[in-house]
């Protein structure tokens, strides 16, 4: 079976994902340098757009990397590690099946009375509900999220040789880590997006975050660990 850390095929797979990411922050710096934020917002990061549509697949793939790491260790690591690993499957393919509200757009069947009245979007989707006064989609699903996902590709990389006892329990659970181009790319993208002013500037975000962890997953920097 071909090793997920083969030089030769992730070198090519690296091209094409840092490729995709680099060319989306250009075009997002474009369209805001030449102040065409309205062809932006209808069009290449709309709802349903191209932006949204290639995070779903980057999200899906991801889960199936994770299910096939997870196969792989389940014949030389012990059971924390597997099942770790398949939770960070389900979670991802959780997350794309929500990018799209579960393909309610793609099909058009109408969503559940549920949804119809606790949604903000009266979408089949967890992240636009709204609790009270609470919308989900700006507190767990917001600012709570990114936090959560810039400690993962920023802060981790960092600490994780310099703490033994984080290092020791990130290798257990087989986490995968970020190495230093997923770091440069994520504080490239984060400058780039909290400079510019436009509606749905985060749907680029969220594509580049896709983007990194499909890459992580292919070769995260504790490969022999997690792989």
């Amino acid at each position: 079976m071909l090793r997920l850390n083969a030089p030769s095929s992730l070198s090519r797979a690296d091209s094409l994902i840092f490729g995709a990411a680099w060319a989306t922050l250009m075009f997002t710096l474009i369209y805001y340098v030449t102040g065409l934020h309205e062809p932006f917002r209808m069009g290449f990061a709309t709802e349903d757009g191209p932006v949204e549509w290639a995070t779903a697949i980057c999200l899906l793939l991801s889960s199936l990397v994770l299910i096939r790491n997870a196969r792989a260790l389940a014949s030389r690591r012990g059971r924390i590690a597997v099942l770790a690993t398949w939770v960070y499957a389900l979670m991802f393919f959780f997350a794309a099946g929500e990018e799209i509200s579960w393909g309610q757009r793609l099909v058009g069947w109408e969503p559940a009375a549920f949804f119809a009245e606790n949604n903000a979007q009266q979408e089949t989707n967890l992240h636009n509900l709204v609790i009270g006064d609470v919308k989900l989609v700006k507190t767990v699903f917001g600012s709570g999220l990114s936090i959560v996902i810039l400690l993962y590709l920023l802060v981790l990389p960092l600490i994780y040789t310099r703490i033994a006892v984080l290092h020791r329990m990130v290798d257990r659970l087989a986490i995968p880590v970020a190495d230093t181009r997923h770091m440069i790319v994520t504080l490239a993208a984060t400058v780039v997006i909290l400079s510019v002013q436009m509606m749905t500037k985060w749907e680029p975000y969220e594509f580049i975050f896709s983007l990194m962890t499909l890459s992580i997953f292919l070769r995260p920097r504790n490969a022999e660990d997690v792989t």
